[in-house]
């Protein structure tokens, strides 16, 4: 009777182990075949066309602020001062 019940234990144990097995070989071979790289590459290209777009939509609007702000500083009288130069006081030697 104990023999009955060591032999189901390990005929169970074999058995889950090589449903294991399989499970495993076949998520590897999908990985395998899956172009996660390729996927990467691609999402990471439109996040960047995206960020690009964002900058150019932020500048044209700062540009346009900039634009009203002047006007209106020269219909009141004030002297419009020049844009500032980027290689001047942005803080920091290189």
């Amino acid at each position: 009777m104990a023999l009955h019940i060591l032999l189901v234990k390990a005929a169970s144990t074999v058995v889950t182990g090589a449903v294991g097995v399989a499970a495993y070989n076949a998520a590897r071979k999908v990985v395998a075949k899956a172009p996660l790289h390729e996927a990467a590459v691609t999402a990471t290209a439109w996040g960047l066309r995206g960020a690009r777009k964002a900058e150019e939509g932020a500048e044209s609007a700062r540009l346009k602020v900039s634009d009203v702000v002047a006007e209106a500083r020269g219909r009141i009288g004030e002297e419009v001062p020049p844009p500032p130069d980027p290689e001047i006081g942005h803080g920091h030697n290189h």
